[in-house]
This record gives C-alpha cells, structure tokens and sequence, in this order.
C-alpha cells in the first residue's frame, strides 16, 4: 500500500509518498524562509501564495523520486487543519482533485495528529502511549489510546512553547528560524551556572497540579533581562547566557508537568506488559535539551523515550502520508466535501482551557 501525503498548513509546501511498511520512497520539503524573513514570523497571504505556486511541482518532484505513477497509489492524504486556514485549503483541495482524478479514497488529516503518529512510522511504537506535542501553535500532553482516539490531559494556556522560543529569540537579535538559532546560541554560553545566576527566571506553573503550561511570562522575563542590558548593540556572549538560562528553564518547565503526566498515564494503564512510550513530536521536539529532559525523566518513570528524526520533527508529507495509511487500513476514508478546519482539537471532549487553551 502507499500513499500520498500533502502538507500546507503553515510555511512548508511538502509532499511525499510512503508505503505500509514504513518505507519512506519521498519526502519533499520546500521552506518559505527567503520569502518570510523580513518579517519577523509567518506571514499567511504569503504563505498561501508561496503553497500555491509551488505544491504541483513539489508534488510531481516526489512522484518522481519515489519512483512510480499514480497508478501505484492506493490512497491520497492532505493536511485539513488545523493551521493557516489559507494554506490549508490549497492542499486540501491539491489533495481531493489528485484523489478524484485517479479514483482513489481520500484521507482528510489533523495535523497534529500526523504528528502524534510519526513514531509509529519510524519505530513501530504500540499503543497506547503518551505524547508531549510541541511546536509553534501547540503544546500538549496526550495519551494516544488508538487511531482517531487521544485524551488531552495538559495544554498551554497562553503560549506556544515554539511560539515562546521564537519570540524570545526575535527579543535577543536572533534570525529566523527563531528556535534552533536560540538552541546554536546557548551552545556559545562558557559560563553555564554563572549565567543562570545572572539571568534567573520564572519556571510557570511549578508544582501546580495537573498538566497544563504557560509560557507567556518566561516570555516577559526575557524581554524585561534584555532591556536592562547596556545601551546599544547586543553583546553576544550576554545573548548566549541568556539563551543558555532559557533552555534550562524551559526544560525545568517541561519535566515538572511531565511527571503529573506520567503519573496520569500510569493511574490510567497501571499494569503494561513492557514499558509504554513517551514521545515528544513537533518541531520543538528537535531541541536537543528537551529530549535530554525528557530521557533523563523517562529513565527514572519505566517508560520508552522516543523523538523522531529530525527531518520528521518539523512539518513534512511523510508524516502525513503516514497517518494516511493508518486511516485506510482502518477504513477511515473521507467524502470531497469534507470542510477545512482552522482549529481541530485531538479530544474535542477535552475541559476548555482560559486564553491561548482555546486553541486546544
């Protein structure tokens, strides 16, 4: 079986083909970094622009790299939401003519769960399992029970954790992409414990109950740390202990409502026959201190931690054509009417959140 994916809900135009047993024949990636740059962020007219003048051609490049002709499909699968709902509908809608064209079942796919799904594709994960979802517009901590089936037990607030990381780096003179550049600038820090004492701050929610995050007023100490600097152009080596401190405390922030996690995980599924799974998925799930955080907390906590490849962290086709597979063999195929959603919660039975866990 293989399938098709598509994927345009932000700022990578993405296609790939993947087959049942995991192979992944092509995954094609196009960043709008050069057109998004001067901006500061993502720019959604110009995205959906971008998506729109180049996903035929990044879907023929993957047709071409894995090899065969539509003929050979078994299935299409195209990000429906949530995301940049501009965006959405173009692949959306590449997705049910290539499906329509060819006669082939189409599946409509959250993208957070594709996400959610990815270390099925690449390490055979059984559920269920539980997940840290983190990226630009989301962080949450689920159980995945089965395809289409996930409790959210813990979701920010306010802030994104890779919105966070991306405003603090903007803050800090950093270039786009926000995240990795703040992750390559920490690493510059020569002091570690000198710089956390320099620059202390808050660590939200600390030993609340529950799983929820907030993030936004880590983001505040960062701004209020950078405006008492000295006048003038920003000193790099201030910039590097700052962003050190930053890690650090966004991986303390990570590993304390982690633990409620686990510990929910376990109420729910007190007796596993081997250790379940603690993925983390996202793009922020290619930093390399959190999935440090989070293996040193599953060592203690009998669970399996999993990050996927890095290429599979931020958005791509594969993810998608994968949760496409998982969807068809269940026979869980979509009609062409099916609506794009800016907004397509894991658990819509999930307790609604204040603020930003609207979104959730």
């Amino acid at each position: 079986m293989k399938v098709l994916g598509i994927e345009t809900s932000c700022d990578e135009t993405a296609a790939a083909i993947v087959s049942d047993d995991g192979t992944i024949l092509s995954n094609v990636v196009l960043s709008q970094w050069e057109e998004q740059k001067g901006f500061g962020g993502v720019v959604p007219e110009i995205a959906s622009r971008a998506h729109l003048n180049h996903l035929d051609n990044v879907i023929k490049v993957a047709m071409e790299e894995a090899d065969i002709g539509y003929s050979d499909l078994n299935g299409v699968a195209a990000t429906c939401g949530p995301g940049l709902i501009g965006g959405v509908m173009i692949g959306m809608m590449a997705g049910k003519t290539v499906a329509a064209a060819h006669k082939l079942p189409f599946m409509a796919i959250n993208h957070l769960e594709a996400h959610a799904l990815t270390p099925r594709l690449t390490d055979k994960v059984e559920f269920p399992y539980l997940i840290l979802l983190v990226s630009g517009g989301h962080t949450q901590l689920l159980i995945a029970h089965d395809v289409g089936q996930y409790s959210r037990i813990g979701t920010t607030i306010d802030d994104a954790l890779g919105e966070c990381f991306d405003k603090s780096a903007k803050l800090m003179g950093l270039q786009q992409p926000g995240g990795p550049n703040l992750e390559k600038m920490a690493l510059n820090c020569q002091n570690p414990a000198e710089a956390i004492k320099r620059f202390p701050l808050p660590i939200p929610l600390k030993g609340r109950e529950g799983c929820d995050f907030s993030f936004s007023g880590l983001k505040t100490a960062v701004r209020n740390h950078i405006e008492k600097l000295p006048e003038g152009d920003l000193n790099p080596d201030d910039i590097a202990d700052l962003a050190h401190a930053f890690q650090i405390t966004v991986g303390k922030v990570i590993e304390d409502r982690s633990k409620h996690a686990i510990e929910l995980f376990f109420n729910k599924y007190p007796q596993m026959e081997k250790p379940p799974a603690f993925i983390v998925c996202g793009g922020v799930a290619a930093n390399k201190h959190v999935c440090k955080t989070l293996q040193d907390l599953t060592n203690h906590s009998n669970m399996d931690f999993i990050a996927p490849p890095v290429k599979l962290c931020s958005d791509n086709g594969a993810m998608i054509a994968w949760a496409g597979i998982e969807r068809l063999q269940r026979d869980m195929v979509d009609s062409l009417d099916f609506a794009a959603r800016p907004r397509w919660p894991l658990d819509p039975n999930a307790a609604k959140r204040p603020g930003g866990g609207v979104k959730a």
